[in-house]
C-alpha cells in the first residue's frame, strides 16, 4: 500500500494518524474534511488505503465507507466511538470494510493496518489473476472466431484450422492471438 486517503473533520485525528501512516511505510497521505471532498477526490484518483474518521461534518461516514469499497480497490477503515463499533461493523463489513473503535491504541492501529495491507496484497494479486484469466477467455474466443473464417472461407476442418493459426504464430514469431486478429482484420473486412 502506497497511498492514503484521511477522512476526518477533527484535524487532531489526521495529525494522529499520520505518523502511524509513516511508522508503517506510507508516505502518500492526503488528508480531507468531508465526504463530498472525499467522494470528488475519489473519482480522480485510486488510493490503496482510506481512513475514515467518523462521524464527519457532512454525514456519518457510514455510507461514505461503503461506497468507496464498493467502488475501487482501496481498503477501508472506518473508526467510530466504541459503543458504536459493534453496530456499525456489522452494518458495514459485507462491503470489507474494517471497523475499529476509538479511543484507537497504537498497537491496535499497527495491528490493523497491517490486516488492511494483507487484504489489499490478497486482493491486489486476485485482480491481476482475474485479468490474466480474462485475457486468455478473450484469446480464446478470437482464435475461434478465426478458426470458425478459416473453416467457412478456406474450407478447412478445424483441427488444419487450428493447426494453421497455430504454424502462423510459429512461423511469423506471433502469438496466435495476434495471427487470430490479422485473419480476422483479412476476412472481416
Amino acid at each position: 500500500m502506497d497511498s492514503v486517503l484521511i477522512v476526518s473533520s477533527n484535524d487532531k485525528a489526521a495529525e494522529l494518524l499520520t505518523p502511524m501512516l509513516i511508522q508503517n511505510g506510507i508516505e502518500s497521505i492526503m488528508t480531507v474534511k468531508t465526504a463530498g471532498e472525499a467522494r470528488r477526490i475519489t473519482i480522480e484518483r485510486e488510493f490503496d488505503l482510506c481512513i475514515i474518521n467518523a462521524p464527519l461534518s457532512d454525514e456519518t461516514g457510514e455510507q461514505l465507507s461503503r461506497n468507496i469499497a464498493q467502488d475501487g480497490e482501496s481498503q477501508v477503515i472506518l473508526l467510530v466511538r466504541a459503543e458504536l463499533a459493534e453496530d456499525v461493523a456489522n452494518a458495514v463489513e459485507g462491503e470489507g470494510v474494517l471497523v475499529v473503535g476509538k479511543p484507537i491504541q497504537r498497537a491496535v492501529m499497527g495491528s490493523v493496518l497491517r490486516l488492511a495491507r494483507a487484504s489489499f496484497n490478497r486482493i491486489s494479486a486476485l485482480r491481476t489473476k482475474n485479468k490474466a484469466l480474462l485475457r486468455k477467455i478473450e484469446d480464446i474466443r478470437l482464435i475461434d472466431r478465426a478458426k470458425c473464417i478459416l473453416i467457412e472461407y478456406l474450407r478447412m476442418s478445424e483441427t488444419e484450422a487450428h493447426h494453421y493459426i497455430e504454424k502462423q504464430a510459429m512461423d511469423m514469431r506471433q502469438t496466435k492471438r495476434e495471427v487470430a486478429l490479422d485473419i480476422l482484420k483479412t476476412y472481416e473486412e
